[in-house]
């Protein structure tokens, strides 16, 4: 135990207080069990170690992080972690990169039901919830997904522009108080074609030569280790995944082939339907459905988005088209908080069964949308509204 109070106390030295997001505020971290799940890279880790470094005092043994990749686990258990830091007088005990370490589900439903005063926070890769053990934690642990900066947190963080949280109602009911707002404080069409470039993931700052290079490490990480190990993907398929990967990002968002994606990948039909349900869970993809409320499982998706439009512009060989720049960030923002289907027809999206959203640039008319009730149009390159054409960088202040 010395060892990793030793650790934890190394780390809390190194942990920035730079950068705090907003989103920690909203993790009820009292829970007695709670899990924080995303893609590498999003700032769980940090999110974590803030939290510890802001309601803890130095060398506090009542608290103890630790990480699953520690060579500690390679002669101890969670169970051995738990029963230690318990007698010891812990009671808040964070887990990282759980999903680094086999069968701990059932080994932290022990923990839960053994130790009730030990309060548990475990976090891990987005694919948890497709762990299908034979123990269930469903009713027991409290889950938050987390992604990648905002528009908002980006200009925070990288350029010292504080605007507040802005609800989609708000945004598109009533925008001039954040346009106007925004406009005084900035050029935002500029700083929002900086942000689809390299505001996404909140590192960029540490090394921002090989920025693009720790995102394909990451997508890397997530498809030769996450999906081999928790979704038993074949390890000889995790090239074609890559290529699969590589042909979405040279593509225009379109309406799902899957025969012509099996034939172009060299995955059988059911496979590629099963790892695009694998890729989406991962945040690799953005799977998009006409009905969500009828959607069967690992059922096609209608229309495929890469994650964000910096891992779009990180992972791509060709030259990155700006229509699907758009209309990846506007999904990417929306779908943090909203529910985001795909319009087959009048409208690129349907948002939360009320708003049509039509995504385009600044010569962008009505046309598409004209007659529809509770229709947008989310245009680049202004800066100002026209009725309910908006500003598309006006959408990344939702959280």
């Amino acid at each position: 135990m010395n060892s990793l109070f030793f650790k934890h106390d190394r780390l809390m030295d190194l942990t920035p207080m730079k950068i705090v997001r907003q989103w920690a505020q909203t993790i009820n971290w009292n829970a007695r069990l709670l899990s924080i799940r995303g893609p590498k890279g999003v700032g769980k880790s940090t999110m974590m170690c803030q939290y510890i470094k802001q309601h803890y005092e130095y060398m506090d043994r009542q608290v103890l992080y630790v990480s699953c990749d520690n060579s500690y686990f390679s002669t101890h258990s969670l169970l051995d972690l738990a029963e230690q830091f318990y007698l010891s007088g812990g009671k808040h005990l964070f887990i990282d990169e759980i999903h680094k370490y086999d069968n701990w589900s059932r080994e932290i439903k022990e923990i839960y039901d053994f130790y009730p005063t030990l309060k548990i926070v475990i976090s891990g890769s987005s694919l948890l919830s497709l762990m299908e053990g034979d123990v269930d934690l469903s009713r027991r642990c409290i889950n938050h997904d987390i992604q990648g900066l905002s528009f908002r947190e980006f200009l925070h963080f990288y350029k010292g522009i504080e605007m507040p949280v802005y609800p989609l109602e708000e945004v598109l009911a009533n925008p001039a108080p954040l346009i106007r707002q925004m406009n005084q404080l900035g050029r935002p069409v500029a700083l929002f074609h900086e942000y689809l470039k390299y505001g996404y993931y909140p590192y960029y700052l540490e090394n921002e030569i090989d920025y693009y290079v720790a995102i394909q490490q990451v997508v890397n990480n997530i498809i030769d280790d996450e999906l081999p190990r928790i979704c038993n993907v074949d390890v000889a398929n995790t090239r074609k995944i890559k290529s699969l990967m590589t042909m979405l990002c040279a593509s225009e968002p379109f309406q799902v082939d899957i025969s012509k994606m099996s034939v172009q990948s060299g995955l059988k039909r059911d496979t590629v339907v099963a790892y695009l349900n694998y890729m989406g869970k991962a945040k690799l993809l953005q799977l998009l459905y006409c009905d969500l409320v009828n959607v069967k499982r690992m059922q096609k998706p209608d229309k495929i988005y890469i994650d964000n439009p910096n891992m779009l512009y990180a992972w791509t060989t060709n030259l990155v088209k700006i229509g699907t720049v758009r209309e990846t960030f506007v999904v990417n923002q929306l779908a943090a908080k909203h529910k985001v289907e795909f319009m087959k027809k009048q409208g690129d999206f349907f948002v939360d069964s009320k708003y049509t959203i039509e995504v385009g640039g600044e010569d962008k008319d009505f046309s598409q949308v004209a007659n529809v009730p509770d229709s947008y149009i989310l245009a680049d390159n202004i800066e100002t509204a026209i009725g309910h054409k908006l500003p598309i960088w006006a959408i990344g202040f939702l959280y």
